[in-house]
């Protein structure tokens, strides 16, 4: 089709690239935009109904497909919308690409209806933020932008006002897709590295390997190299559904959130592989141990504890370049008490996931378990940040077609639907299963209706508690009375119905299992309200000092201040099964 202007050769270059679908929300400033997508009808338009939407979608499209993903929002308020889902996409290395309206060239700088200054609201959301001033400068700008979003695997932002997308194209021919898309280049470590790599791991007695996200594609290589150092597998959350499935080595998550498996084949190794992993919390580093670290980017290296080597490259090619150097271990006795400490641990969170008929309210571990067992073997979660990653992380079952996306590294409330959305949008014959808060769920309540309006047979469970779960927790564990976290939630399920989504309720456990059915097996979007138990506590794999003293100093307060009634529903939910 003809190009005849600023937009309709954005669009051209975006199908250019492969770009199937693009989420936003329309607004004047985007008019030039969504006309070129009309006429030519070879883009989808997925229409939200508000802009922070439209970025964790894009950004859930591009961690499962690995191909740019795009997201637009008007001028002013609309880029702002846009702001916090660029941010989890940017701090998780997604290549995203995001068109930002502006108001019309000749009124910027003059404090304009909406005006607002993109370049600056974006530059620390993104790898790459342009404004395009004119037409001219289009297409070194939009391919740059397409460029650094699939190089650096993260957020580009053009910056392209309304009235400049409707002025005449620029005559500059475009770069075909070899061009624009060049293939990302595998990094193997140097031989130097590998040999002081192979040395260090050589020398090792009780070895522990760290795995993260960055171990995607390397589960094989990963399993001769835990057989070769006879060495336990430990795996960071965003380790989890690229390590965990298949793996005799495996003893758990680390982290807060974690096993206490993990924690202690960490504290124990004398020698620590950290592979493709940025795990934050330094606490949960061994003091003693020698540690190497692989990670495809420089940066990572060290950033969160010491190192005695750091080696770039692929984790995959860096291992398989790596076993050839290795003397194959035969003791097996640090690896054999990891797993039996691995064992028991599992058995011990089972135990927790449970419910019996009649017997109110239903343990959000059972509910997570049961989601886990019923769900399709392709499966896409998606899972609120607080009490829903956890059950998530300690209860969902991977196996190397599942999968599970989350807001690890920002932490943002409100991500599990929106994800689900860029997620289903790109799949919409796999089954995605949102994880989602109460308190999540409420803020970004309105997209639901995007799951009627663009058919999208998301399942959402709702871990309905009542209240905003893991910040209670931090206030107990801290000593302080929870305060303003309770939530006076309507029947999800009911709501659901009004709009034209299939809704469940369940409150009682023996109900559980149909309801959860019931609602994966329904042919559109549906919903699952679960009743859960507000004082849930999710055991740290080591509990500190300082919690047994703040959790004493909460029951103190709480008694004082006529709250005993929430100590005794905390005791109650905890230890009665």
């Amino acid at each position: 089709m003809k190009i005849n202007n600023v937009a309709d050769y954005v669009v051209e270059t975006l199908q250019e690239v492969g770009v199937k679908r693009i989420f936003g929300l329309v607004g004047d400033s985007l008019n030039g935009i969504t006309e070129a997508l009309r006429r030519r009808g070879t883009i989808d338009w997925v229409h939200v109904r508000h802009e922070e939407v439209a970025a964790f979608a894009a950004g859930a499209d591009a961690q499962l497909t690995g191909e740019l993903a795009v997201c637009c929002g008007s001028c002013g308020p609309g880029n702002l919308h846009l702001i916090n889902g660029l941010f989890d996409c940017n701090r998780t290395r997604t290549p995203v690409l995001a068109i930002a309206a502006h108001i019309p060239s000749d009124q910027i700088g003059s404090n304009y209806f909406q005006e607002t200054h993109p370049q600056e609201l974006f530059r620390e959301c993104s790898v790459y933020c342009e404004l395009v001033s004119s037409p001219a400068q289009l297409p070194y700008v939009l391919e740059t932008a397409i460029r650094a979003a699939v190089g650096q695997r993260g957020v580009a932002v053009i910056v392209l006002p309304g009235d400049l997308a409707l002025r005449d194209a620029p005559a500059r021919a475009m770069s075909p897709v070899a061009g624009l898309l060049p293939a990302a280049p595998v990094v193997r470590p140097a031989a130097p590295q590998l040999d002081a790599l192979a040395q260090l791991l050589n020398h090792g007695k009780k070895i522990t390997l760290f795995c993260g996200r960055g171990c995607a594609g390397a589960h094989a290589s990963l399993m001769k190299l835990a057989d070769a150092l006879k060495a336990p597998i430990v795996h960071a959350l965003g380790g989890k559904e690229f390590v965990e499935y298949d793996n005799p080595y495996d003893v758990g998550m680390t982290g807060l959130i974690g096993f206490s498996s993990g924690y202690a084949a960490m504290l124990a190794c004398d020698t620590l592989l950290m592979l493709g992993t940025d795990f934050p919390y330094r606490q949960f580093f061994p003091e003693s141990a020698k540690i190497a670290q692989v990670d495809i980017r420089p940066e990572n290296l060290g950033r969160r504890t010491r190192l005695d080597l750091g080696v770039v490259g692929d984790v995959g090619a860096t291992i398989e370049a790596l076993l050839p150097k290795l003397a194959p271990k035969a003791d097996r006795k640090f690896l054999d008490a990891s797993l039996a400490h691995y064992l028991d641990a599992r058995n011990d969170l089972d135990d927790l996931a449970t419910g019996k008929k009649g017997r109110k309210p239903i343990h959000p571990q059972f509910l997570a378990k049961t989601v886990s067992e019923a769900a399709d073997a392709d499966a896409v979660f998606t899972a609120d940040v607080g009490t829903p990653t956890i059950w998530a992380a300690r209860y969902l079952k991977m196996n190397g077609q599942r999968r599970l996306l989350g807001s690890w590294m920002h932490g943002s409330m409100a991500n599990a639907m929106a994800q689900a959305i860029g997620a289903q949008a790109a799949f919409p014959k796999r089954q995605v299963v949102s994880f989602s808060g109460d308190g999540g769920f409420a803020m970004l309540m309105g997209d639901l209706l995007t799951l009627r309006q663009e058919k999208l047979p998301v399942k959402i469970v709702i871990f309905n508690n009542g209240t905003l779960g893991f910040v209670e927790m931090e206030m107990k564990a801290a000593g302080y009375v929870e305060t303003g976290v309770e939530l006076e939630n309507p029947d999800f399920a009911a709501m659901a119905n009004a709009i034209g989504i299939f809704g469940v309720r369940v409150e009682d456990p023996g109900d559980l299992a149909e309801g959860v059915e019931r609602v994966l097996s329904h042919k559109g979007p549906a919903l699952l309200d679960c009743v859960t138990a507000r004082n849930e506590l999710s055991m740290p794999p080591k509990i500190q000092a300082e919690q047994v003293k703040g959790f004493s100093l909460y029951v103190l307060r709480a008694v004082m201040s006529g709250r005993g009634d929430s100590v005794l529903d905390l005791a109650k939910t905890n230890l009665i099964r």
